[in-house]
C-alpha cells in the first residue's frame, strides 16, 4: 500500500496525520506511517514517501522507543468508539539536495529535487542500496515538485522488525491533511488510471477539535515526554479493505471537514497530471 523500489507486498497499513500547534515548531501537521513489508526481492528494498513540506531534516524525525505500537494503540480506540456507538462492547543552515541518515531499521535519504537521489544512493550501505528506476524519478519530479521525498531502504532482515515513521513538518496547506497512499509495488511509476486494493486504516486528529471530538487514545505510561507532545489526545478514523478497490491517489480531508468529523469528505487524490 505505498510504492516501492522493488516488488514486495505490503499490507494493514496505517496512515495517520494530526494537525496542531506545538510550542516551539508551531503550526505543523505529524505524520504516522506503518505497516507490514514483504520484500520480493532478492535484495534490499526502499518505501517511498513524499511529503507535502519542504527542507525537512533528521530533527523532525521522532523516534518511537519503547512506543512501538502507537499507531496501533490509534486503531484501537477508534475501533473502540465505533464499537460503543454501535452498542457493541536538526536543520542544517544550508540545506543539502540530498540529506540521508540512519532511523530504526532504515537508512533514509530526504530530497526536495528527486533527481538528486540516485547519486546520494552510494551513501547507503550495500545491503540496504536499491536499485532505483529512473522513470520513477522522473515520475516524483514530475508529480511532486513542491514535496520532499522520504526515501527509506530497508533490507530483507530489516522489513519485520521496522517500528512506525512517525514526522513531524512545516504543511504547505496547513488546512489540508494529506497521507501518502500512492500504490505501486513493482519498482515502477505508479499507474496513474488504475484502480487499486486498499488494505488502509486511515487516521486524523486536530488539536482545534472541541470537547468530546474523536476517540481518546490510550499511551503508554512511560512513553518518552517529548514524543508525547507531537502526539494527539483524540483520533478520528476509518478503515478501508475487504476488497475493496479505490482510483490510485493519495487521502485527504480539510480541516474545517475533519473539525465536523464528517469522514465521508476523506477524498481519493491523484498527483498533479503533466
Amino acid at each position: 500500500m505505498c510504492i516501492s523500489t522493488g516488488e514486495a507486498a505490503f499490507s494493514g497499513t496505517i496512515v495517520y496525520c494530526g494537525r496542531q500547534h506545538h510550542p516551539v515548531h508551531g503550526l505543523i501537521h505529524v505524520l504516522g506511517y506503518q505497516n507490514t513489508a514483504v520484500n520480493l526481492t532478492n535484495g534490499p528494498n526502499t518505501m517511498l514517501l513524499h511529503l507535502p513540506a519542504r527542507q525537512l531534516a533528521p530533527r523532525n524525525f521522532l523516534s518511537a522507543g519503547r512506543a512501538g505500537d502507537v499507531l496501533h494503540r490509534m486503531v484501537a480506540a477508534v475501533e473502540h468508539a465505533a464499537a460503543a456507538a454501535d452498542g457493541i462492547a536538526w536543520m542544517s543552515a544550508e540545506p543539502q539536495p540530498v540529506q540521508v541518515f540512519d532511523h530504526d531499521v532504515y537508512t533514509v535519504l530526504l530530497a526536495d529535487d528527486p533527481t538528486a537521489v540516485p547519486a546520494a544512493l552510494r551513501q547507503v550501505p550495500p545491503h540496504r542500496r536499491p536499485d532505483l528506476d529512473p522513470d520513477l524519478v522522473r515520475f516524483y519530479a514530475g508529480h511532486f515538485p513542491r514535496h520532499t521525498i522520504a526515501v527509506c531502504c530497508f533490507d530483507n532482515a530489516d522489513a519485520q522488525r521496522a517500528k512506525p515513521l512517525l514526522l513531524w513538518y512545516l504543511p504547505l496547506d496547513p488546512d489540508r491533511l494529506t497521507v501518502p497512499a500512492l500504490d505501486s509495488h513493482t519498482g515502477k511509476a505508479p499507474d496513474l488510471d488504475a484502480a487499486v486494493p486498499v488494505d488502509h486504516w486511515v487516521l486524523f486528529s486536530t488539536d482545534q477539535a472541541p470537547a468530546g471530538w474523536g476517540a481518546p487514545v490510550v499511551y503508554p505510561g512511560d512513553m518518552r515526554h517529548r514524543l508525547r507532545g507531537f502526539l494527539p489526545a483524540a483520533i478520528v478514523g476509518r478503515h478501508y479493505g475487504h476488497g475493496q478497490t479505490l482510483p490510485n491517489g493519495d487521502f485527504t480531508i480539510s480541516h474545517r471537514d475533519l473539525l465536523a468529523g464528517d469522514l465521508e469528505r476523506i477524498e481519493r487524490l491523484e498527483p498533479t497530471r503533466r
